[in-house]
């Protein structure tokens, strides 16, 4: 059972690190345990496991975390001024679309890989690794008949 070593070393890692290194680590896109290498290997798929500490990060699940968050800090940052835009002027409704929809738009897609990076970095401090339940479900395989 290898994994078990390599989680406790992760699980050592991540509980060292202090909790506002770890989440500016991870809104940057780096490890939160080692700040080298990198947490995604795409936009916001996370890497398997860090290139350079060999943290395994690949088995973290955030699920709906980041996208909440994201539009919790989007929302309160964007919502007060098209309030006050609201109250001041109140344009009419086709120009709140037109300019708030892809101000939110923009908004939350440049937040959500830091707001996810923070959230894997926040869940490794924690103890939320991946492998709490056990080892994962391995991939349906695919007999020789199958094409």
């Amino acid at each position: 059972m290898p994994w078990h070593t390599e989680q406790a070393a992760a699980d050592e890692a991540a509980a060292r690190t202090p909790i506002l290194t770890g989440l500016r680590r991870g809104a940057m896109g780096r490890c939160p345990c080692c700040g080298e290498g990198r947490l995604f290997r795409g936009y916001l798929r996370v890497a398997d496991a860090c290139e350079a500490c060999g943290t395994p990060l690949g088995h973290i699940r955030a699920d709906d975390a980041p996208p909440y968050f994201t539009i919790f800090i989007a929302g309160h940052i964007l919502l007060p001024g098209v309030f006050l835009i609201e109250k001041a002027y109140q344009p009419p409704m086709w120009l709140h679309m037109a300019v708030w929809l892809p101000l939110f738009a923009i908004a939350s897609l440049l937040l959500l890989r830091p707001v996810k990076g923070a959230t894997l970095a926040w869940m490794m401090r924690i103890g939320l690794t991946g492998h709490e339940n056990g080892a994962g479900i391995a991939p349906p395989r695919r007999g020789a008949g199958d094409a």
